[in-house]
């Protein structure tokens, strides 16, 4: 990890903390999908001992955002089936959570919903696939803070982020881009006008083109690399 900060505490407390620096990173899209995470080395980085770390990296894996190797922890490779399931979860989760969020978002809520629909378009505007990136997990962020059922908004937080290491590439292609801003803007009106029927309905909406633009970017990007490795002649 090239970002690691010092952290204090002891026993739960310092796993708790470094559990939740590495799946921020994860939620950032700061973990590329060759990257290790090598219990020894997070440890000495950080200046402390290795069981905390240890655990922290286990309970990632137990949570599906690791997979534990020979050499260490790293993003788990996604197979269809795996993007299929994923997808059917958050259909069956986010909508009904979204609703929800129509009727509870207070105004600090919606001004960060503004602000990081805001960022969204200038990406989009400017071709910025990190900015965007970013604005989407802000934004999702902000309206799951409204969900009063934390175990719901940590299961939907969860899977959304199973998808996050092949997200970023998938947001460099701008037709991409241009359907995550409109879905963000059909949601942020549901969310302005307290319509939870209209969140509802635009989660579901969202997901579906969500999931329909990961398999056909994911397929093309395969289809390339098989062309790529190909003999010539």
């Amino acid at each position: 990890m090239s970002d690691e900060r010092p952290f204090k505490g002891s026993g739960g407390s310092l796993r708790a903390q470094i559990y939740e620096d590495i799946r921020d990173r994860i939620h950032r899209g700061a973990l590329g999908a060759n990257d290790r995470l090598v219990d020894v080395e997070i440890a000495g980085n950080l200046g402390v001992s290795r069981m905390p770390v240890r655990e922290a990296l286990l309970q990632l894996t137990h949570e599906g955002y690791l997979v534990g190797t020979t050499r260490g922890f790293m993003l788990p490779t996604l197979t269809p089936t795996d993007v299929a399931n994923i997808f059917e979860v958050r259909r069956c989760l986010e909508p009904r959570a979204a609703a929800h969020a129509a009727r509870t978002l207070d105004t600090a809520g919606m001004e960060r919903l503004a602000a990081a629909l805001k960022d969204a378009e200038e990406a989009v505007a400017t071709a910025d696939a990190e900015l965007l990136f970013q604005a989407n997990v802000r934004f999702r962020r902000s309206w799951l803070e409204a969900v009063d059922n934390d175990r719901l908004a940590s299961a939907i937080a969860r899977f959304a982020d199973h998808v996050q290491v092949v997200r970023l590439g998938t947001l460099t292609h701008q037709p991409t881009q241009a359907v995550v801003l409109a879905g963000m803007r059909r949601l942020y009106d549901a969310f302005a006008n307290r319509d939870s029927m209209a969140a509802f309905d635009h989660m579901t909406t969202f997901i579906q083109h969500a999931e329909e633009r990961f398999v056909a970017l994911t397929k093309a990007l395969e289809s390339a690399g098989d062309e790529g490795r190909r003999p010539q002649g």
